[in-house]
């Protein structure tokens, strides 16, 4: 029997109605009372560049890489159903929920295509397959809060407080946009007002402007990171607040050594005799594909817009949270 089979199964037993394929449940009115919120944060490759469906020649690369184009291959079409209905219409679940504030808005609904910086839904992040992997292992209602800026650096823009000197101005914006969308759980969100949100997880996925910005940023990184899992435990006050710590993997095994220097501290931080537990590293440089088989070839800092890459990403982080849950 798949693994698939089995969660519907036991989804079916716990009081869920399933729908569709699985993927997708109802909320009964015995529901727990509690509602899961999940942390996600990070910069532009968290804001998510995954391209879903355009596929102009000249600038997209004719739609290599893209969702659209995963769902026609026969290696990638199954594993990736679950993204749309009968129909082939794209498939929101209706267990698992996102906010995210953008430039142009607020974007916030069921978990679907289109939760990145940009406006519209042709663009995917890890959030996408994150939300899946949590949302089919969890009987709870699920909400991800996003909070991701373009070209921000641990070293000074997420700078966290117990790491001495200015605190990032995005550090403090993290915290008030996760804090904001709380509050406005009622109004956003009416069908989970009566839930209390609890903080389950914290998702870091951030590193390519300290690869490449001061020396100090690379060679500071290990301890900062180690300060901002600090910080963000005690700002919610959950000490053993699990995190999860997604690999600066662009370009795979040919990435630049100012690249593998930020790998290794973060790998330092999740998998060190002193690690601060519960904490894991979610491997993704294995996740890199050729710019020629993908929408953006010149964005390699955004894993050429491959949505392939960020799916997978997403499922990595997802499974390294919910093993960190499990335990």
């Amino acid at each position: 029997m798949s693994t698939q089979h089995i969660l519907r199964l036991f989804s079916s037993l716990v009081g869920f109605l399933i729908i569709g394929t699985g993927h997708h449940r109802e909320l009964k009115a015995d529901e727990p009372s509690i509602l899961k919120v999940f942390l996600l944060a990070g910069q532009s490759n968290m804001e998510g560049q995954g391209v879903v469906d355009l596929d102009h020649p000249q600038y997209y690369n004719g739609g290599l890489g893209t969702v659209k184009w995963l769902l026609k291959q026969d290696a990638t079409k199954e594993r990736y159903r679950h993204l749309v209905d009968e129909n082939e219409n794209w498939q929101p679940r209706n267990d698992v929920w996102c906010r995210f504030k953008t430039r142009e808005g607020i974007k916030k609904g069921p978990l679907d295509i289109g939760f990145a910086g940009y406006g519209g839904r042709h663009h995917i992040g890890p959030e996408l397959q994150f939300g899946h992997v949590l949302g089919d292992a969890m009987n709870t209602p699920i909400l991800i809060i996003k909070t991701a800026w373009g070209g921000k650096s641990l070293f000074t823009d997420f700078r966290p407080p117990s790491a001495g000197g200015t605190v990032g101005p995005y550090y403090l914006q993290m915290m008030k946009e996760y804090h904001e969308a709380i509050d406005q759980i009622p109004t956003e969100f009416p069908h989970l007002k009566n839930l209390k949100p609890e903080l389950a997880g914290f998702v870091w996925f951030q590193g390519w402007n300290d690869a490449f910005g001061p020396e100090e940023a690379r060679q500071e990184y290990q301890v900062n990171l180690r300060h901002l899992i600090n910080d963000v435990r005690r700002e919610f006050k959950v000490p053993r607040l699990p995190v999860v710590i997604g690999e600066l993997g662009n370009e795979g095994a040919r990435a630049s050594q100012s690249v593998k220097d930020i790998r290794t501290a973060q790998r330092a931080v999740c998998c060190g005799p002193d690690a601060p537990m519960p904490i894991a590293f979610a491997e993704t440089a294995e996740f890199a594909r050729p710019a020629e088989k993908s929408p953006n070839v010149t964005h390699g800092h955004h894993w050429y817009g491959n949505a392939e890459s960020y799916l997978l990403i997403g499922e990595s982080l997802g499974l390294k949270m919910r093993e960190l849950l499990d335990h």
